[in-house]
């Protein structure tokens, strides 16, 4: 074979050799990575998103306990936790779900923080304001109540119709993150940079590129799959004269050498060769022979060995996205004559059962103070049930940040006025009063706080989130 390939355009290259780029190795649209280098131990820091697809209902997971627990019961009717039944929030005047009695113990340790009624916002908003905007008004997040444009709208922290960048994506590329975002809960648009997606890796014990560890998959141990995966390596070695198939050619040099490096570290499940001890013990409330027993604690547990083996994965700053889905509870929210039971219950038992294996695996890794786990979700439900004993579309939501860095024991944000059609809901004429709360802290705010944490400057932070200067001195909640 020559030296060197002669040049070619672009559609020849992927005709020729068949790809449609790295997502044949399972990297998703890895695109081009920075050189690698490693971590610094000593100033490692981890952010980790758990979006809650669907729409979690943020007014059943954090409950208000004093004088206003009267106003809530009244108005959530069959869906009303009764108090005796919350796990109270300290002095805060707030609980829990009972369902969520696994972060009880990350409350109590100061490493759990409730942030009251985020939601996206062009800029800060009052009721009054709402009511004289036109429909189309740049000025209101569009297309409100939507599941999709609202996810898009959490994930991506811009308003026109071109969103497309996630700022989980824009933060990695403006902190010159070694990696990209990496997703164990699929391609959404939080991880999307200008030039690059996120790295999407599976769950524990699934194949991850051509790797020697993960040869007990079909795909990669079947003969001539292999001789043509070597045959590209050679392919791909060889330098370009077209700068378009050289950058090209240098991407898949970046797609096999992750694979390689990473491949056996994300196959490990709990027990096997690459787990690491003090995960497995962590999540060993989640795993049940030898498999963990939830989707979202597989995606945990994959990015707790991630951060285990920071040096490895490469970078001393990392970003994670992880999701769980099922929120959109339109009917059956509870069972029968309980509240305390049911479909939303068995999500937040869920969620905080993870959530709490995760925060106990950094704790026993001495990672705690480095790492910070945060929701986010589609938006809110209505304060008034549904005649399906469930809830419909809202705006404003309660969201939970958990990690050593939290400044717990308090919560953040306004709590909303529980009035049906008072300052803080949208409604007005009487047959849309259903308690859709006006987020009274934006998304920017929210992501703004987790950002400077992360190590993100002024400058940047309005790089990464060109909405944040609409509101002012209000750039930050201060719970980390």
């Amino acid at each position: 074979m020559s030296p060197s390939l002669p040049s070619m355009n672009r559609r020849q290259w992927l005709a020729r050799t068949g790809l449609g780029g790295a997502a044949l190795l399972g990297l998703g649209s890895l695109g081009a990575l920075a050189p690698a280098r490693q971590a610094h131990a000593a100033d490692y820091q981890a952010l980790v998103c758990v979006f809650l697809y669907g729409g979690n209902d943020g007014t059943n997971t954090i409950v208000p306990m004093d004088e206003r627990h009267g106003a809530y019961a009244a108005v959530r009717q069959r869906l009303a936790l009764p108090k005796a039944r919350l796990l109270p929030l300290g002095s805060t005047g707030f609980g829990l779900h009972p369902a969520m009695a696994a972060l009880q113990p990350a409350w109590n340790a100061g490493h759990l923080a409730p942030v009251f009624n985020v939601g996206p916002l062009v800029a800060p908003l009052t009721k009054a304001q709402y009511l004289a905007m036109a429909s189309d008004s740049p000025l209101l997040p569009a297309r409100l109540y939507s599941h999709s444009d609202q996810q898009a709208l959490w994930e991506t922290a811009l308003h026109g119709p071109q969103a497309r960048t996630g700022w989980g994506g824009r933060a990695a590329e403006a902190l010159a993150t070694v990696n990209p975002v990496i997703s164990v809960g699929g391609n959404g648009h939080f991880g999307v940079a200008s030039l690059q997606g996120p790295l999407v890796v599976p769950e524990p014990g699934s194949a991850f590129g051509a790797t020697e560890l993960a040869r007990d998959d079909w795909r990669l141990s079947y003969a001539p799959l292999v001789a043509r995966a070597d045959a590209l390596r050679t392919l791909y070695n060889q330098a370009q004269e077209d700068p378009l198939t050289e950058a090209l050619a240098r991407q898949q040099r970046a797609a096999f050498e992750v694979s390689d490096r990473l491949g056996g570290l994300i196959q490990a499940l709990p027990g096997t060769p690459g787990a690491v001890a003090a995960i497995d013990t962590a999540f060993a409330p989640l795993i049940r022979n030898g498999q963990l027993t939830t989707p979202l604690a597989r995606q945990l547990y994959q990015v707790a060995k991630l951060i285990a083996h920071n040096a490895t994965v490469r970078g001393n700053r990392q970003l994670f996205f992880a999701q769980q889905g099922g929120f959109d509870t339109h009917g059956e929210q509870v069972e029968g004559s309980d509240p305390t039971q049911g479909d939303h219950a068995a999500l937040l038992g869920q969620l905080a059962g993870a959530m709490a294996a995760f925060q106990a695996a950094m704790v026993a890794l001495g990672l705690e103070d480095a790492v910070t786990a945060f929701t986010q979700s589609d938006f809110g439900r209505t304060f008034t049930p549904n005649d399906s004993l469930g809830t419909d579309h809202a705006w404003g939501n309660h969201q939970l940040v958990l990690g050593g860095a939290v400044k717990g024991g308090t919560t953040y944000g306004r709590y909303p006025e529980l009035t049906l059609g008072g300052p803080d809901d949208v409604g007005q004429e009487a047959w849309e009063l259903h308690g859709r709360w006006i987020p009274s802290t934006g998304v920017d705010e929210y992501a703004a706080t987790l950002l400077r944490w992360f190590g993100a400057s002024e400058s940047q932070l309005d790089t990464v989130l060109p909405t944040l200067a609409a509101f002012g001195t209000r750039r930050g909640l201060g719970f980390v």
